[in-house]
């Protein structure tokens, strides 16, 4: 009998200990009123709920819905951490200019592992020295003047390479395609690293890093994230190696951010082997999504609007006629004078959107009557402004010509595809020139026909199921 009543009195107590737990994981303690919002379940939260994809071009419908039910600003949990959602305009703008104050620049737990925030970025370093410092060699290498005298001349030699190589395959899956010529160009310019050498393909290393960047950190064999890790692992060590050959050969020098940093290395201690080997790892990863994303649903939503494609090929081809020497490539001038190619990109961009902006919160946050506790995250997604029909009429309209009226004061808040405030991305304006060139000579050198499409949907990341196959064949150049 006495067993029983020990059984039964652990029962209760494992009962109410569970029961507990469960009330504290949704109701989180605050020095003050959370905002509305569901925890989800314990420990996964909603991070099922938030990788259904949603079969549209419109915001993620995790976001949306919520937004619809709970308001701009929502909490929720993702991949075990506490977070708030933001999709309010004036907050995320407040917030982006708060770095290093109210908080800080934050990966959930997978990337921060996946590009080493838990080892190189941590252990008493001063992020805030070294991403100033970083910021400051990467507009040396990829800001305007550098992008005016060295890379556009030999850009648009490259994209010309690439697609000559794609007009000769009976079909190409674009977004892999325009991923090869990316992230092959950007490693030449970060390290001088020659893919066609070496023999790696860096596409096909990089593809499975969109699956696994914000699922659960299970370094188990089979999961996304075990093959994430082991391919970053695979491209660290290339970069590595690229990085001891050239301090033991200095003769070997490039004059590449890869030298630049190896002289800061010289000088500055709080950059090691493994941080300078992260950084460049970064950025390629950076690269790795966006702009392939951004450059296939351009020439996707081209084909479907032939006025546009009829209006970009105009600008394009006047550039062309109007050239002393029909021999020259694209200049700078005639990149400054693309405006219609400009808009095109920007709603490209509006529309494919990055996936989001996390920061974390270093004290308590007050907004509209709540409390955001210190140590939350908080996720700024540029879909819910990019897509917000108060913000851009009719958001999920393809419509270049909406950029012709829409003003910087406005845009400074609603359009945010590359950031704003503290920590804008440096890599915007090669990113606007690499597209801008893509196009240019995509559109005047080449014709092409869709082969094969699927649906597009957001996963939160912009997908383009079963890929999107198009033939291309070179065209007459014009007169």
């Amino acid at each position: 009998m006495w067993l029983m009543s020990i059984f039964v009195f652990a029962f209760a107590v494992t009962v109410s200990y569970v029961a507990h737990w469960i009330f504290r994981w949704r109701n989180p303690p605050c020095n003050g009123r959370l905002p509305p919002g569901s925890m989800g379940l314990p420990l996964i939260g909603e991070t099922i709920q938030f990788f259904i994809p949603s079969k549209s071009l419109d915001m993620p419908h995790f976001v949306k819905s919520r937004i619809k039910k709970y308001g701009s600003i929502f909490k929720t949990s993702l991949a075990g951490r506490p977070v708030v959602v933001s999709s309010d305009d004036d907050f995320n703008h407040f917030i982006l200019q708060q770095e290093g104050k109210l908080v800080e620049l934050w990966y959930m737990d997978t990337l921060s592992e996946l590009v080493g925030q838990n080892g190189s970025f941590k252990d008493g370093i001063s992020f805030g020295h070294i991403y100033k410092t970083f910021k400051r060699l990467i507009t040396e290498h990829f800001g305007p003047e550098r992008l005016k005298e060295h890379i556009l001349p030999q850009l648009e030699d490259v994209v010309d390479d690439y697609l000559q190589a794609w007009s000769k395959q009976d079909s190409i899956d674009l977004k892999h395609s325009c991923c090869s010529v990316i992230l092959d160009f950007t490693a030449k310019l970060l390290f001088s690293y020659d893919t066609d050498k070496s023999g790696d393909n860096l596409s096909r290393t990089f593809a499975s890093f969109a699956e696994g960047l914000l699922s659960f950190p299970v370094n188990i064999p089979g999961t996304a994230f075990h093959k994430c890790m082991e391919n970053k692992n695979n491209i660290v060590k290339i970069i590595k190696e690229s990085l001891e050959k050239r301090r033991a050969f200095p003769e070997t020098s490039k004059r590449d951010l890869l030298d630049s940093l190896i002289q800061q290395m010289e000088a500055d201690n709080l950059f090691t082997v493994d941080l300078v080997s992260y950084l460049i790892f970064v950025l390629l990863l950076a690269t790795s999504e966006t702009v392939p994303t951004t450059l296939t649903l351009a020439i996707r939503l081209l084909s479907e609007h032939p006025l546009v494609m009829q209006e970009l090929l105009k600008e394009h081809e006047e550039i062309i006629r109007n050239r002393e020497d029909k021999e020259t490539g694209v200049t700078w001038k005639e990149y400054k004078s693309m405006t219609f190619t400009m808009n095109v990109i920007n709603e490209a961009l509006r529309m494919s959107g990055s996936v989001a902006m996390l920061r974390r919160t270093l004290a308590d946050i007050y907004i509209n009557g709540y409390t955001i506790p210190k140590g939350w995250t908080i996720m700024i997604v540029p879909a819910s402004s990019h897509l917000n029909p108060n913000n851009y009429k009719d958001p999920t309209a393809f419509n270049p010509w909406r950029w012709k009226d829409l003003g910087s004061d406005e845009l400074s808040k609603t359009f945010i595809p590359f950031g704003r405030g503290m920590r804008p991305c440096s890599g915007a304006d090669f990113t606007k020139v690499f597209l801008a060139v893509f196009l240019h000579v995509f559109v005047t050198k080449y014709k092409y026909s869709t082969v094969k499409t699927g649906d597009i949907a957001r996963t939160p990341i912009l997908k383009f199921g079963n890929g999107h196959f198009i033939k291309l064949s070179e065209k007459q150049e014009v007169k």
